[in-house]
Parts: structure tokens; sequence; C-alpha cells
């Protein structure tokens, strides 16, 4: 069999599924596409998670956007995360180019421009949807792990949480948290080892500083209220379309601590909110994080270990997650494990430490007759890639060096006036735009305190009222005219003892 058509063959039994699928582009071979090896996307699988990879430039953000538009089409919810700024276009109208054309034209398909129903969120509230949340919604475990804790500390947060849930004080934002930390290490000292034992003062000072370096990357913006509620993630419209949630989070780019921290509440709130679903013919949301490194930048072990459950667990909710970035080893290789697609654009070997990348990467990948690899991964065009997924019995696909469709949308960003018209719009700018700043533990707290030290100088000043106050006998003693009795009769008895002692002088002028 020529060996055209045994490519062809194979891509078209390895892409070929029984449930809904979406094309996603042509194979190619020998640097030729072939329009006859189709390659699809089965949207049974996935929630088995993904990866985009590539070096800057070779077309990974196009690449989620065509999927995302994809998804959105057949229904399916999508959270973008858009660090660059240039996913905002999905909410705008495409155009035909002369490289599309060429493209479409290869591919021996039809390009249709298109727009997509798309919110914009936020996690500092300017231009789009606020999104925020409480300290208690982290819960003891979750913020331990984020502030990188050991038991001990753990232990300590986990009592604060306790004795706030006895006392009904609400923990809202990081002041409460701070408040309560000072509370039971000053304060409340005694009552809380009176309640719940000894707490070590070194333990609540590495815990605050802990929590001050938090909010130095601006985690106050993002912890408190309104709440904002999973399920608005995962609407459709009345078209039938699944919303494309963009999350612009342009602004902190340097704050990786804040990332993360937003992250990790957000897919361990998706996990706990959400049923177990099983085997879905589509999933119910789909998170794509652009830029996917800066969750792991400033990472723990630990942290990396819940991100890692989390990802094992959450599939069976019918959520895939599906990391971008440009250095596939920028993924912990625990989480990588877990990745049932991957899409691998152009990657560049300047050093040796690119060549050792390349080889790993392509290490990775099903081998295959039709290509070398490892040479390929460098010659890679722009808005091509080596893809392979998990086939509906989860087997993997023959490796495709593939050819993919462009975006049907923008492939620019909005303006801010469209920015503006799209928020003015949306019903869940306006649901979580007021800021709430409810009676919490702050609050509770410090109307406690200064109630104690009002009592407390009350009670000092009748003390010192009192002492200052002379009492009926002092007043009385006090008197002048009490004093010269007191002093005449006391002068009597002493001349009467005397007297009767024969020790009386005698008086100069006798009655006889």
């Amino acid at each position: 069999m020529p060996k055209k058509e045994e490519f062809i063959q194979a891509i078209t039994a390895g892409y070929t599924f029984k449930g809904e699928a979406v094309q996603i582009g042509c194979a190619v071979l020998d640097g030729e596409v072939v329009p006859e090896a189709k390659v699809f996307l089965p949207l049974k699988t996935m929630n088995r998670h993904g990866l985009i990879a590539g070096a800057t430039g070779t077309g990974k953000t196009k690449t989620l956007q065509m999927i995302s538009e994809f998804l959105s089409d057949a229904s399916v919810p999508v959270l973008l995360m858009d660090i660059k700024g240039d996913l905002s276009g999905i909410a705008a109208l495409g155009a035909e180019n002369d490289k599309v054309k060429d493209r479409y034209s290869k591919m021996q398909m039809n390009y249709t421009p298109a727009l997509f129903s798309a919110e914009l969120l936020s996690l500092t509230g300017k231009d789009g949807v606020k999104l925020r949340a409480t300290v208690s919604e982290f819960g003891p475990v979750l913020l331990s792990k984020i502030l990188d804790l050991n038991d001990t500390q753990g232990g300590v947060v986990a009592l604060i949480f306790k004795y706030c849930d006895d006392n009904k004080l609400p923990l809202l934002d990081l002041k409460d948290f701070i408040k309560l930390l000072q509370y039971i290490g000053d304060e409340g000292k005694d009552e809380i080892e009176k309640l719940y034992g000894k707490i070590s003062t070194t333990s609540t000072g590495t815990i605050l500083r802990k929590v001050i370096e938090l909010q130095q990357q601006g985690a106050d913006i993002f912890f408190g209220e309104k709440s904002f509620e999973v399920d608005d993630l995962m609407r459709i419209n009345d078209k039938g379309q699944g919303v494309i949630n963009i999350l612009r989070v342009m602004d902190i780019q340097d704050k990786p601590k804040l990332f993360s921290t937003f992250m990790l509440q957000m897919l361990a709130e998706l996990y706990a909110s959400s049923p177990e679903e099983g085997d879905m013919d589509k999933p119910k949301l789909i998170l794509i994080i652009d830029e996917a490194h800066l969750i792991f930048q400033e990472a723990s072990t630990v942290l990396i270990q819940q991100i890692e459950t989390i990802i094992k667990l959450i599939r069976s909710k019918g959520i895939g997650i599906f990391f971008c970035t440009q250095n596939p080893m920028d993924i912990p290789a625990a989480v990588l494990g877990q990745l049932g697609m991957k899409i691998q654009h152009a990657l560049r070997a300047f050093t040796a430490a690119d060549r050792k990348t390349i080889k790993q990467t392509a290490d990775n990948y099903p081998e295959t007759a039709f290509y070398k690899t490892e040479d390929l991964i460098t010659q890679l065009g722009i808005g091509e890639a080596l893809i392979t997924m998990l086939s509906e019995k989860g087997v993997p696909t023959p490796l495709a060096h593939t050819m993919l469709c462009s975006p049907r949308s923008r492939m620019d960003v909005l303006t801010q006036a469209e920015v503006d018209d799209i928020n003015s719009h949306s019903k869940l700018v306006a649901k979580y735009a007021e800021d709430t700043d409810a009676e919490s533990a702050y609050e509770i707290l410090n109307a406690k305190l200064k109630e104690a030290a009002e009592k407390t100088e009350e009670m000092s000043e009748t003390k010192k009222k009192e002492k200052e106050e002379p009492s009926t006998l002092e007043k009385i003693a006090d008197n002048s005219i009490v004093k010269s009795i007191v002093r005449t009769a006391g002068n009597t008895i002493v001349r009467s003892l005397l007297g009767s002692l024969g020790l009386g002088g005698r008086s100069k002028k006798s009655w006889f």
C-alpha cells in the first residue's frame, strides 16, 4: 500500500469516534496537507484534560481560541484564563484574510466568520465581573496549604476556624483572619487556652507573616463578599451556545501567588459543588489556563499535590482542564501524566538545554512510522501542531502532524468601547458589582474589645472615685467642732488618770 494511503487509513481509523466530535484540522504528511486525513476532537473525552504547548508565536493562543469556539457551538461552557489580554476578540466577528483563505483552501474546508457569547471576568473588578471568595469558603486545610504552613501552624488555623464557628464569628476577608490571629495571641489568649489548649506565639507570628506576604500580592481584592457562584460559569445562551467566560488577568502577571490562590480555590469550589456525573457525552465545563506555569511558579510541594488530586478527581464531575504553556516541562510530571490530549506546537532549539527538552517532549508522544518526532517539533509552522488524544475507549490516537483550523472570531483584542458595551449588558456585572462589608469577625471582636475596655475603665473610675470620696466617719472626724470636743474629752481623761495615780500637778488656785 502506498505510504499516503496507509497514512490516510491510519489517521481516519484513529480519529473516527462514535460520539459527537468536531473537526479541528487536517493531517500533514511530508510537508503537504492531506485533506482526506481529517483530525477530529471527541467531546466525550474532553474531561480527560489536555496540554497545549509551544514556543512564543507558534499559534498556541489561537488554538485554544479555536477549541473554545467549537466547544461553545456544542453547548459546552468554557472558562478562559486570558493572561496576555488577546482572547477578548472571541466576542467579536472574525474576518477572512489571504492567510486564512490559503489555509482553508489547502484543507478543502469552508471558513465562516462568527462571534460568540462571552462574559468578561476580573479579579480586580476592572472591566468585568468581579470574582471574590470568603476566607470561610477556603476552609482551614486549603488555606493552610496556600500559606505553606506546617502541621503545627495548620492546627492553629484549624483552631481559629473552630473558634469562629463556636462563637458565630464570620471569616469573610483577610482583615478578619488577621484580627483573630492578633486576638488569640493577646487579649483572647486566656480564653483560647482555657477552651482549646496553649498556642505558641511563634506559630501565630509565622502565620501572620505568611498572610501579609499574600496581601503583598494583592490578595485583599480577592477575599470578601459577594462570593462568586461557580454555577454562573455553566450557562447556555438562548441560541444554545455555551457561554465563554474570559477571565482577564493581565494585571496580575507579576503576582503568581494570587493567581495560584484563585485557581486552587476555583478548582476546589467546582469540585465540591459539582455532583458526580460519570461518563458524559460531552463535558459540562472546560477550563483553559493560558500561561499555566504561573500556577506552579511559587507553588509548594503540598500545593502541587493538592492540584494533582483535584485534577484526578474533577473529571468525574464532567469538568476538563487544559493547560497552555511554552514548555511542557513547566507542568509538574504528576500533573502532566493526567493530561489525555496533547497539542504540541513548535519548540526552538537554541541551547543544549532546549535540545534536551525537545528530546524529552518527543519521548512523551506515541511512536509513529510517519514522522521523526524529535526533528519535526522544531520544523512545525505557525498554526501547525503535533496532536494525540484519548479515544472513547481511553486509547491514545495516532500522532498526527496537523494543520489547525483558524478561529472564526476576531483574532485581536476588543476595543475599550466594545468591552464597556459587553459589561453594560451583563447581568453578572450588576450582580457582583457591589462591595459588601457585612459585620464579621473583625467588627465583632473590635466591639467586644471596646466594650471590655470601657467596662475596665468604668470599674477603674469607680474605684478611684471611691478612694477619693471620704467616708461618713472621716467626714465627722474632720469636723472642727468634733475635733475640739474630742480634744477636750481626751485632756479630761488624761488628767483623771494622772490624778488617780497621784501624779497630777497642783492647781495654782485653791477653792479652800
